[in-house]
């Protein structure tokens, strides 16, 4: 049962905001410990299936008592008569597998869970603030949403090793929701309700700076200043005692001693410039019939009501939703987007609502690193970005209502047309969205598809085959494309023989059976698959084994162990039965029903599958997003004779075939661990690493890299598992989840020990500094960088002691001891331009710039940083180039030359909005006072690296 679309659980309301409160229809339902942990459980894990075994470890952990499975059977019963209001209704706990695989999992919609209703309305709020037109409506959505908290999440279980990951998350979403609140309130002027709301927070979150901060503000523009010193004065010595320095509560408790003006709240965001997405796919220019559909579709889009078009599978509901969407387009003046969500892939690659809004972004303009990590903030900034716009938007083949709900727009001017195989009732009832069931073409449209597509003479000429075809094909558009289109090749052949051959095919594809006893697609395919010619019918077969709907033309060849020029022969073939579409040139999609029939048709084909993997990892391997220095630590050996890798020769071409190919990566490292292909997969794995990086697809890079560290472990491979885990770091590092790094980077060290590789073992202590410096512990990040300069130097490696002696010079300035920080930078420098590592060279200019301002030599400080600007303007490094203009600004201001300083702020605060920048706010603030304000250097990307 899908989750979310059940009956039992609609009077059922869970809260975990607080203690944990299970309420049907109003009333407690009451839970003993057991039953409220196992409960808690299956809530963290989001209606996923838990294994048996995994829930006996969660719940007692190494002291599990005798006959634990036995008891956890009683505690499910227990929990599934407390929960299921309806005995004879599906249970909301479901079991899930059997044997070794028997599970569990929780089938409660997610609106009945409080933290869901708290997320969602917190990034409404943030969407509302975020478009910056009513920060008064932001602040009290994200109010109401506050206002559903009574006290810690899991308050009775947060100590529960289970809930200690969720509880922290939903705890800091409500720090961030207090924070936007407050901002909101206090750009409004209402100080005394930030003041009110923060004083138990900042209790609550002592050691949290920006609500700390915050209150400060609201007090002092209250008046309060001596309340608003002391909170100054308790954080800087609660932070000091744990060696936190903040510099800038510190100043702010400076110009509040002194009873300074401070400057005003920060504004919102500014909106991301509209555009105008035009993604529907072309229109087929010989669409029959349908006049009543449409005309019924269109009365019901102009009510403003989201259209369900609904009908077996081949019925043609992708080609009407095209025909209508194409029709609609002047009514939608704002844009169209499209999505086939793919939730009927054979290969089980349905996309994710996350997946599906990332699409939308991206068409939508919005730059990588201003998309939200979290699904409900993508949510909250897609509905933002379409409100009060006039948008069509079409989800095409859409599996459940949970995979449609994220991407509805919250705009009544949207129009929203969705087509699926499934009825989709939760979609009707919950949203009310209007079905439009397609039939099967009747006989008078039968006869019109096949007049379009073979010609009035020659339907005219045989009247009882015409019948025949048209009895057989019992209406189904999908069946009567691939009989016209074999009989549009044969025009010498008789269409009593075609009707012959499909009288005579065999019955098969019973999940696809129309319901009419003369139909089955099966018999349609079944009949125009031995129509091809042996060489085609193969590759047809193969085809099935493939991961994706869309493959390219080396990727095909390489399957089938042809040259490509042969292979194109072959792909026209089946083109040309309607078996493949060609949606781009050199590029083919298989319709989802046709993919299912050859994946039944290929059988067990190892060597396909290997070259299948090679062509993925070689074209990945070889494009120019992966740098020469990683593609040195893996041993590849050269592709298969047989497989012929795309050639990928710069870094545009490069994510144009990665965008493409993104679904099928993430399915080709499952399927090389599926055929024991595990050094394949772990280096396929790394080889994605750069694209996820480039386009801010964090998540998918933490899954592959997952995936591929467990290839590694089964292939025995040390040195892939230290690379996958430092890889896997770094995502986490992207992610903002410092804990789940740091493991990873030392489990990377023991194993680039274990394997005596130096060059390893310094980039993870690199790593390692990084994650200290985000603690704040400078010390430490400069012993780890001279650690990783001491290995780069035993290992030889000039590039990586470049690096290193900037990094110990970075982390000697940061420390206050300019004269051997510049030293080191010197050195670095020098090595650099030796090397020709423009990269490097341009961080070490900004460092050295860094120190001759802090050492008060503003004139080379100028020079040092426009250096660095030069650099990083020539490298295409928008990040670098930001940083570097607003240090300019700086020294320019302290060498006695405000204007040149307003200039350079201008010009990094422009690019900091293009690119979400974390201090566009103080650089908003320096171009607005005309004068530096205290800043913090932030570590660039590059030393994760």
């Amino acid at each position: 049962m899908p989750f979310g679309e059940g009956g039992t659980g609609m009077d059922l309301t869970v809260a975990v905001l607080g203690p944990l409160d299970v309420r049907r229809a109003g009333r407690p339902v009451r839970l003993g410990p057991g039953l409220a942990s196992l409960l808690s459980i299956l809530l963290v894990e989001k209606s996923r299936h838990v294994p048996a075994d995994r829930l006996v470890e969660l719940l007692w952990g190494a002291e599990a008592p005798n006959g634990a499975r036995t008891t956890l059977r009683s505690h499910l019963s227990h929990l599934r008569r407390a929960l299921d209001a309806d005995r004879s209704a599906p249970s909301i706990v479901a079991t899930v597998g059997s044997g070794p695989r028997l599970g569990y999992r929780l089938d409660l919609p997610p609106e009945r869970v409080d933290a869901y209703e708290f997320e969602q309305r917190y990034a409404e709020g943030r969407g509302i603030l975020a478009a910056g037109d009513n920060p008064e409506k932001g602040a009290a959505e994200i109010g109401a949403a506050l206002a559903m908290w009574r006290g810690p999440a899991f308050a009775d279980l947060a100590d529960r090793p289970f809930a200690l990951a969720e509880s922290a998350r939903l705890d800091a979403l409500r720090r961030s929701a207090r924070r936007d609140r407050a901002e909101a309130l206090h750009s409004l002027g209402r100080n005394a309700e930030v003041v009110g709301d923060l004083l138990g927070a900042v209790a609550e979150a002592p050691y949290d700076e920006g609500l700390r901060r915050l209150l400060v503000l609201a007090l002092y523009a209250d008046q309060r200043v001596d309340e608003a010193a002391e909170i100054c004065r308790e954080g800087l010595t609660l932070l000091a005692r744990r060696g936190i320095d903040d510099p800038a509560l510190r100043e702010l408790q400076r110009r509040i001693l002194r009873r300074e003006p401070i400057a005003p709240p920060r504004q919102a965001a500014p909106a991301l410039a509209p555009v105008v997405p035009r993604m529907l796919p072309p229109e087929l220019r010989r669409f029959v019939g349908r006049d009543a559909e449409l005309a019924e579709a269109r009365t019901e889009l102009a009510s403003g009501t989201a259209l369900l078009v609904t009908g077996p599978a081949g019925v043609g509901k992708t080609t009407f939703a095209i025909r209508l969407a194409h029709a609609e387009r002047d009514r939608c003046p704002d844009g169209q987007l499209y999505v086939d969500l793919r939730g009927f892939d054979p290969a089980g690659t349905a996309m994710s609502p996350s997946e599906a809004l990332r699409l939308f972004l991206d068409a939508l303009q919005v730059p990588a690193n201003r998309v939200p990590a979290t699904e409900v903030a993508q949510v909250g900034l897609y509905r933002s970005l379409l409100a009060d716009r006039r948008m069509l938007v079409v989800l095409d083949n859409a599996r459940d209502a949970d995979q449609i709900r994220p991407l509805l727009p919250a705009s009544p001017g949207c129009r929203v047309l969705v087509t699926s195989r499934n009825q989709l009732t939760g979609l009707i009832a919950g949203q009310g969205a209007h079905p439009l069931a397609l039939g099967l073409l009747g006989p008078a449209e039968s006869h019109r598809m096949l007049a379009t597509r073979l010609g009035q003479a020659r339907i005219a000429a045989e009247p009882r085959a015409v019948e025949e075809i048209v009895a057989a094909c019992a209406g189904l558009p999908l069946a009567f494309a691939v009989v016209a289109a074999r009989a549009a090749t044969r025009p010498t052949v008789p269409l009593a023989g075609l009707a012959a051959d499909l009288r005579e095919a065999g019955r098969s594809l019973r999940p696809f059976e129309s319901g009419d006893p003369g139909t089955d697609v099966r018999t349609v395919f079944s009949w125009s698959y031995r129509a091809l010619r042996p060489a085609a019918a193969r590759l047809f077969r193969l085809l099935g084994l493939h991961v994706a709907a869309d493959i390219g033309l080396n990727a095909a060849a390489s399957l089938a162990g042809l040259p490509p020029a042969q292979a194109r022969q072959l792909l026209d073939d089946l083109v040309g039965a309607h078996l493949l579409t060609e949606v781009a040139h050199n590029r083919f999609r298989c319709h989802d029903l046709l993919r299912a029939y050859a994946a039944e048709l290929a059988g067990d084909e190892p060597d396909a599958v290997e070259r299948l993997v090679e062509y993925y990892l070689h074209t990945s391997y070889a494009a120019p997003l992966l740098p020469p220095s990683s593609r040195d630590r893996f041993d590849m050996p050269p592709a298969g004779p047989r497989v012929t890798p795309d050639a990928v020769p710069d870094v545009p071409a490069a994510v144009e075939w990665f965008t493409a190919e993104h679904a099928a990566l993430l399915a080709v490292v499952d399927l090389a661990v599926a055929a024991g292909l595990d050094t394949h997969a772990c280096r396929l794995a790394w080889t994605t690493m750069p694209f996820f990086d480039l386009r801010g697809h964090w998540q998918d890079w933490v899954t592959v890299q997952r995936t591929g560290i467990v290839a590694a472990e089964r292939a025995g491979d040390d040195s892939g598992q230290a690379h996958g885990h430092r890889s896997l770091a770094r995502a986490y590092f992207y992610l903002d989840r410092m804990s789940d790094a740091e493991p990873h980077l030392h489990q990377a060290m023991e194993l680039y020990r274990r394997t005596g590789d130096p060059v390893g073992q310094a980039n993870t202590h690199r790593n390692l500094c990084f994650l200290h410096e985000r603690a704040g512990r400078y010390r430490d990040a400069l012993d780890h960088g001279r650690q990783a300069l001491a290995l780069y130097r035993e290992a030889g490696n000039e590039v990586g002691v470049a690096r290193s002696l900037n990094v110990v010079g970075w982390y000697l300035a940061l420390l206050g001891e300019h004269a051997e920080s510049l030293d080191h930078c010197e050195r670095a420098l020098t090595l650099q331009e030796k090397l020709g590592h423009r990269n490097s060279q341009a961080h070490t200019w900004d460092s050295l710039g860094f120190n001759h301002h802090r050492l008060g030599d503003h004139g080379r400080s100028v020079h040092c940083f426009r250096r660095a600007v030069e650099l990083f303007q020539e490298l295409g490094d928008r990040l670098g180039e930001a940083d570097s203009l607003g240090r300019l600004g700086d020294a320019h201001s302290a060498a006695g030359d405000p204007g040149a300083a307003v200039t350079a702020w201008r010009q990094a605060l422009a690019i900091a909005d293009e690119l979400g920048h974390v201090g566009v706010e103080e650089l908003r603030e320096k171009v607005a006072r005309g004068r530096p304000v205290e800043d913090r250097y932030l570590a660039h990307d590059s030393r994760l690296q």
